[in-house]
């Protein structure tokens, strides 16, 4: 048994997030794991980039009220106890609601080369408000 001392909690870059995001890893598994595990806490109207995964994600939704969508498709609304798997490559984004504080557990692994996600362009407001 291991017990890892909690990190500082992490402020989102703004290049990879609109409005204020905070993020608190936990787990950064060792080979030959390379699971990936953070709790992510969005302030109402705040969203990640246009992004990917290579090996795909899962977000389980703890608290608030939220917003998901896949490129190409509609604008989702999440709630606490809901999950979402995006298939490997798959490009979304993923943020609170306009007027909701939400909170979700992040979990994906990490390839076992190359890049764990690619980053694209921030999430306009209009394409958020299309919810």
């Amino acid at each position: 048994m291991n017990i890892i001392p909690a990190k500082a909690t992490q402020k989102g870059p703004e290049n990879m997030f609109t409005g204020d995001v905070y993020f608190d890893e936990i787990a950064k598994g060792a080979e030959p794991s390379r699971v990936r595990v953070n709790s992510v806490h969005f302030t109402p109207g705040a969203r990640t980039a246009w992004h990917s995964h290579a090996v795909g994600q899962t977000l389980h939704v703890t608290e608030g009220i939220g917003l998901v969508q896949a490129r190409g498709g509609e604008v989702k609304v999440i709630r606490p106890g809901d999950t979402i798997y995006t298939p490997a490559g798959e490009w979304h984004w993923h943020g609170a609601a306009p007027d909701h504080f939400m909170t979700h557990l992040a979990i994906w692994e990490a390839p076992e080369s190359g890049a764990e996600s690619d980053w694209g362009d921030l999430v306009t407001d209009e394409e958020y408000n299309r919810s």
